[in-house]
C-alpha cells in the first residue's frame, strides 16, 4: 500500500495504520467474525485456515513477511470467511477496512496492483482445490511438502525453512493426521523425505513429483 499510493496519501496512511504484535498460537481473527481490516505481515508466520467438515480444518495458505491477509473479508458479506492463527510470533500492520476501501478508490495504481494480486490468489486457490479433489492422499502430501520448500526455501542443513506440526501439515494436505502419519512413514522408508521433529527435508524431489502432477503449475 505504501509502494503504490500517492505521496499525498502517505500522511493519511501513517495516521490510520496500527502496528500490532501477536504471540504464537494467538487467533488474529476468526471465521465468521466481522471483517474489521487488512493485515500486512511484517514479521513471523500466519496460517490461514477454514472449517472443513466435522472437527476438521483445511489450511489454505501460510502468510510470510511482506504479504497481506484478511483481504478475504472484502466484499458484501463484511465477515472473515477464514481464520488467521499465528504460527510464529508476528508483527503486522493493520489498516481499517473502511480506510483501505477509501485508499483503493483514491489510488488507482494501488487498485490495479491489488486486482492483479487478487486474481493470482484466485488462480492459486482454484489449483489447490483441483489438486485436493483429483490427487490421492500420497500425492497431496508430496505436493504439500514440495510447495512448502518452494515457498519457504531450505536452511543450510537442508530442512525446509518452516517448521510445522504434523497436524498442520496434514490439514494443509487435506487429510487426517492418522493417514498423514502413515503416508509420511512410507515416504521416509522410500528415502523421499527426512523428518526430524517438526522439520522436513526433501531427499528425492523426482520421487515426490511422481506421486502428484509432474506438471503442477504450483511448483
Amino acid at each position: 500500500m505504501c509502494w503504490y499510493s500517492t505521496s499525498e496519501w502517505m500522511e493519511k496512511i501513517a495516521a490510520k495504520k496500527q502496528t500490532l504484535a501477536f504471540k504464537k498460537g494467538e487467533v488474529i481473527f476468526k471465521e465468521g467474525s466481522p471483517a474489521t481490516g487488512i493485515y500486512f505481515l511484517l514479521e513471523g508466520i500466519v496460517k490461514v485456515h477454514k472449517h472443513w467438515g466435522e472437527n476438521k480444518d483445511l489450511i489454505l495458505h501460510f502468510s510470510k513477511p511482506g504479504e497481506l491477509f484478511g483481504y478475504r473479508g472484502l466484499g458484501d458479506d463484511t465477515i472473515y470467511p477464514v481464520t488467521a492463527t499465528v504460527l510464529e510470533h508476528c508483527t503486522a500492520c493493520f489498516v481499517p477496512m473502511d480506510f483501505f476501501n477509501e485508499t483503493l478508490r483514491i489510488n488507482h495504481e494501488l487498485t490495479l496492483q491489488f486486482l492483479r494480486f487478487h486474481l493470482n490468489e484466485l488462480k492459486y486457490a482454484e489449483l489447490r482445490m483441483r489438486n485436493l479433489a483429483l490427487m490421492d492422499v500420497k500425492g497431496r502430501i508430496a505436493d504439500a511438502i514440495l510447495m512448502l520448500e518452494k515457498r519457504f526455501g531450505k536452511r543450510d542443513d537442508g530442512f525446509i525453512g518452516l517448521q510445522l506440526k504434523r497436524q498442520d501439515l496434514a490439514a494443509y494436505a487435506g487429510t487426517t493426521y492418522e493417514t498423514f502419519f502413515r503416508m509420511v512413514n512410507e515416504l521416509i522408508k522410500e528415502d523421499a523425505i527426512a523428518v526430524k521433529g517438526k522439520q522436513f527435508s526433501i531427499l528425492n524431489h523426482q520421487k515426490l513429483a511422481q506421486y502428484g502432477r509432474v506438471d503442477n503449475p504450483l511448483l
